[in-house]
């Protein structure tokens, strides 16, 4: 299993780490100090279990617990000093969707594994509980005669990556496109203008209600985040009100992974941070194809690194291969 630890204290922290890496069937997948980072941390890469201390500063256990199984559920063993002396608030997190609870080793004079023996027989319970981690990869959703929804994301470096993709491919190309580009609402204009000097397809901005067609070239073109708001149907919308990035291409991403009706192949190229990676990895998950930007070809290796990372992209190409690549998958046979 991939285990997070949730520690304020570094001593302890240092202790379920040495203890999670007895067993080298586990791995370690980060760390965090309290519970707002605990949350931060697992909005971009949810793990298979977190290890939740309760009593923290700022954000405590139970409310971190209640946060994370709202918005990136998964599972979560309460660790703390002594589950006896802390009961009401292990039954508080468990109530809130933790699923079991452990006291912390002691670091002492005994056999290390001897007093990790209750944590390991805990997460041995845990792994048996989750079972096989693997997704389980869905049947990509294939329409008979209709190419797939391509989706990309981008942010910096990406309109010259855009440019390179869109001019690369053919007049004649069969599938529906829809980009998101980090780029200010009153630029997006001018960028669709550009776009479409470089490219056979025809490009616009995407408007509220638009519903993609084959052979066209939509662009987020607002500040509120771009998404499938029905089976083919897009719209935008406020939320999440916290995303750093808007549009965000996770929110897109990951409202195409539930909503769209067909085959969806997703690309993401170019830039800073880790906007795109979850959602590129729901899609692949969903069964779809994902493609992300290798290192050598991109401006920025922020984005395509962190799908690379979750193991969210089926290919990682160079940039002048993702144009062949779309036209290989997005072919009508």
């Amino acid at each position: 299993m991939r285990i997070a630890i949730v520690n304020d204290m570094p001593m302890a922290a240092e202790i379920l780490k040495r203890a999670v890496l007895l067993r080298n069937h586990h791995a370690i997948a980060w760390v965090a100090s309290d519970g707002g980072e605990a949350l931060q941390k697992c909005r971009a890469d949810t793990p298979d279990l977190i290890l939740m201390d309760l009593i923290m500063p700022k954000i405590n256990g139970v409310q971190a617990t209640r946060a994370i199984m709202k918005e990136c559920p998964c599972a979560i063993l309460v660790v703390t000093g002594s589950v006896q002396e802390n009961a009401r608030m292990v039954f508080e997190a468990m109530g809130a969707g933790a699923l079991d609870a452990v006291d912390t080793p002691a670091l002492g004079l005994e056999n290390f594994e001897k007093v990790s023996a209750p944590l390991l027989a805990k997460l041995d319970s845990m792994r048996g509980l989750l079972g096989d981690r693997e997704p389980q990869r869905k049947e990509p959703r294939r329409i008979a005669g209709e190419a797939p929804l391509v989706v990309i994301g981008a942010s910096a470096g990406g309109p010259s990556a855009l440019a390179e993709v869109l001019r690369n491919l053919p007049c004649h190309f069969p599938s529906p496109i829809v980009i998101v580009q980090h780029v200010d609402a009153q630029f997006a204009l001018s960028l669709a203008g550009w776009l479409k000097q470089q490219s056979a397809l025809p490009v616009q901005l995407a408007a509220e209600g638009a519903v993609p067609t084959p052979g066209e070239v939509l662009l987020a073109g607002r500040d509120d985040h771009l998404i499938l708001a029905g089976p083919r149907r897009l719209g935008y919308c406020a939320e999440p009100k916290e995303a750093f990035y808007r549009p965000s291409v996770d929110v897109f991403f990951e409202s195409v992974a539930r909503r769209w009706p067909g085959d969806v192949v997703g690309v993401l190229l170019t830039g800073m941070g880790r906007d795109g990676a979850k959602g590129l990895k729901q899609l692949r998950d969903a069964g779809f194809h994902t493609i992300a930007q290798d290192r050598a070809s991109c401006a920025v290796y922020g984005m395509p690194k962190a799908a690379a990372d979750l193991g969210a992209a089926v290919e990682i190409l160079p940039l002048e291969s993702v144009a062949a690549a779309l036209c290989k998958r997005c072919s009508l046979r």
